[in-house]
């Protein structure tokens, strides 16, 4: 059993307007989804993508202005790591950047692979990764100005912190599958843990940071709320929940989100993985051309819809 890569990352932010902004404006994703939380339907779900939605480029952001901002710090899945293709994209990025004045930090080496950190205006630390030319599906959103040999390309991984890595490395590798790809130290002068799916490489892979001394982190509006990782099918999700079961972590029930279906579980007090399919997708109720335009509600909230669009406040244009 294997999983395939990242599916979808789910973020918090307390300022919606803003945060459409930067991740369609500036970075050059398209909002493929406008809909609610189906847990909370008083907040906005986005979801900015590529231009068709593929599973692997969805960065989803829950829209709750009461919260507070998260405190950095260890158990928490901490970074978010796009892909985008050679060292000329990120010279481009860090020009786009600075243009929208957006903070950042240098070109740095990771191991093999070159990178350019920096976050957005509520502290979600995000960070564009040379891909070395690896094929992508994603299709660049031609919506936006960003050039389509500097566009992103979907996922390169995520990042986890830990207060000690004996308590991950046995579920990452003895229950989920990952194999440990190499070890390598950041900037900060730490030692990173990479561990890959299929072998590791873009879209495959979670970096592990052990930082023992570090704060429990809270979360809030630039933390991240979980990871989703792929599966094809609903006969693969089923496999992965019995192994879970099996193994002793608690697992939720089949959720139907209807764009895809998923099952959630925590690997530690602070960090929430999900298991998604890849399918059904985002045209399922809006044609390719009009997707994120209005409000999507998935069937068994329609019926509910003039409560819920009284509801919500109106996205602020920023």
């Amino acid at each position: 059993m294997q999983l395939h890569g990242v599916h979808h990352v789910t973020a918090v932010t307390a300022d919606i307007g803003p945060n459409l902004a930067f991740y369609t404006r500036v970075l050059g994703l398209r909002l493929v989804k406008k809909s609610v939380n189906q847990d909370d339907v008083s907040a906005y779900h986005l979801f900015y993508a590529d231009k068709v939605g593929n599973p692997g480029t969805d960065m989803t952001f829950f829209d709750w202005p009461q919260s507070r901002p998260q405190r950095r710090g260890s158990d928490s899945i901490s970074t978010t790591m796009f892909r985008v293709n050679g060292l000329p994209a990120l010279e481009y990025w860090k020009a786009r950047l600075d243009e929208h004045k957006v903070k950042r930090g240098e070109i740095e080496t990771f191991g093999d692979r070159t990178l350019l950190r920096f976050e957005d205006a509520e502290g979600q630390r995000l960070a564009l990764v040379d891909d070395g030319g690896s094929p992508y599906e994603a299709v660049p959103w031609d919506g936006a100005d960003v050039p389509e040999e500097h566009a992103i390309h979907g996922f390169y991984g995520v990042a986890l912190s830990t207060p000690k890595l004996d308590s991950l490395a046995p579920i990452l590798t003895g229950i989920l599958g990952f194999s440990e790809v190499k070890r390598a130290e950041n900037a900060d002068h730490e030692t990173v843990v990479v561990y890959g799916m299929d072998g590791g490489g873009p879209g495959k892979e979670i970096h592990v940071i052990e930082q023992p001394n570090a704060p429990i982190a809270r979360p809030g509006a630039g933390s991240v709320h979980h990871v989703a990782f792929r599966v094809s099918d609903d006969g693969e999700q089923h496999d992965w929940r019995q192994r879970l079961t099996e193994a002793g972590l608690g697992v939720s029930p089949f959720i139907d989100r209807f764009y895809f279906h998923s099952i959630y579980f925590r690997i530690s007090n602070g960090i929430l993985f999900e298991i998604a399919t890849d399918g059904p997708g985002f045209t399922a109720d809006e044609s390719l051309d009009k997707l994120g335009e209005g409000l999507a509600l998935p069937p068994f909230l329609e019926g509910h819809r003039a409560e819920i669009e009284a509801g919500l406040r109106p996205i602020p244009v920023a």
